[in-house]
């Protein structure tokens, strides 16, 4: 145990001072739980049993390398990510293998892997990757993630996965253990943010389906809950759901799963509109987090009674959830339905365009006045003025 951590620490050393001359879209970490196999007088003791999970003296969680430094904070916070420190009855960390959410307006990907029997770390039971990126690109940090780590688990050293880290990070490319080739050229962001589940997300809401869709728009706080058990549904639903606002192609929203503690939270704060994630119920209590509660365990949506003035709904609201709700029962693609609801979604920008005046500035610029003359129905005028001034067509 004592030299994986020496080792760990040396290569540490050595990718600090390797990070003043190549500097990588990515950070990476790499945390391992290690626990003892003992014999008793009638069978071996299974590696993954109570004792490993007890934290005690068999189930230590060791940092062994990191690429370039990382802080105490975020060494605390990436461990208790990775779920090595509870590992369950039946010898698994209490999480999903491949988590991925938002810290210090970064992206953090963590695959958390049982090790391999035929690795040469043999006293090592699970093993977790952490890679920090500034972009969102699920399905391209899990290969690659997938990848360190075999490469870590052949050979027992960290400085495998550097080699191919070096050269991922130099060369946008690195050999595979298969004789493939890994291309970060083959993973686009767009082909990310489309990989989105928008239709069982209406399925499961149907017409109030519209509630969510208004306060993307408006820019609103969406807060989505999950029962633990669901975490990996509850990160699809929150990279999902940006994409109903497709023109904007913004996933720095969404933040996938946040724990009620007081970091998390006053980091989440800092950001005026965003769609999280939550496996603790107790977050319905707390509408100082959010404008939209999404109950997913019971398919319900509420407003905050401070919000309710955002989600009056006319006529414009209704006939944009049947088309919603309609669109999802037909045989579309995931694709054609993110399509349509982007073309809707212009068609109600571009009228509201074209009902702006130039400024003196020479600036296109709705007025509420402008609004008011056209005798809408106050929950749509309301409306149109606050999405005009979210897509930055209101002087301020």
């Amino acid at each position: 145990m004592g030299s994986h951590f020496i080792a760990g620490k040396s290569l540490g050393l050595l990718g600090e001072q390797l990070i003043h001359v190549m500097k990588g879209p990515f950070k990476m970490k790499l945390t391992e739980i290690k626990s003892t196999f003992t014999t008793n007088t009638e069978q071996d003791t299974p590696p993954f049993t109570s004792e490993c999970k007890k934290r005690d003296i068999n189930g230590d969680v060791l940092w062994v390398w990191s690429y370039p430094s990382v802080s105490p904070e975020n060494r605390e916070f990436f461990t208790r990510k990775s779920g090595l420190q509870t590992i369950t009855t039946q010898g698994s960390p209490n999480t999903i293998p491949f988590l991925y959410s938002q810290k210090d307006h970064s992206w953090y990907y963590i695959l958390t892997v049982l090790n391999d029997h035929a690795s040469p770390l043999t006293k090592v039971s699970h093993i977790s990757l952490v890679l920090v990126a500034k972009d969102f690109n699920p399905e391209k940090y899990e290969i690659l993630c997938k990848l360190l780590v075999k490469k870590y688990q052949l050979t027992g050293s960290p400085s495998s996965m550097l080699e191919s880290y070096l050269a991922v990070t130099t060369k946008g490319t690195c050999q595979t253990e298969e004789n493939g080739k890994f291309s970060v050229k083959e993973y686009s962001a767009k082909r990310a943010y489309a990989n989105a589940k928008l239709k069982g997300i209406i399925e499961m809401f149907d017409l109030e389906v519209i509630i969510i869709y208004t306060a993307l728009l408006l820019k609103r706080r969406i807060a989505v809950y999950y029962p633990e058990s669901e975490l990996s549904q509850l990160i699809s639903c929150i990279r999902s759901l940006p994409a109903l606002v497709w023109h904007r192609q913004n996933w720095d929203i969404a933040f996938p799963y946040v724990e009620l503690n007081q970091p998390e939270i006053n980091s989440l704060k800092e950001n005026s509109s965003y769609v999280a994630g939550f496996t603790d119920a107790s977050v319905e209590g707390r509408n100082d987090l959010y404008d939209v509660f999404v109950n997913a365990a019971v398919g319900q949506i509420s407003v905050a009674s401070h919000a309710k003035e955002y989600f009056a709904m006319g006529k414009l609201h209704k006939e944009t959830a049947i088309f919603m709700k309609e669109l999802s029962e037909r045989d579309a693609s995931e694709e054609e339905i993110i399509k349509e609801i982007a073309r809707k979604t212009s068609e109600l920008i571009n009228n509201l365009k074209s009902l702006a005046k130039e400024n003196e500035d020479g600036r296109s610029v709705i007025t509420l006045e402008m609004l008011k003359e056209r005798r809408m129905a106050p929950a749509t005028e309301n409306f149109l003025f606050t999405l005009a001034a979210c897509e930055g067509l209101v002087q301020v």
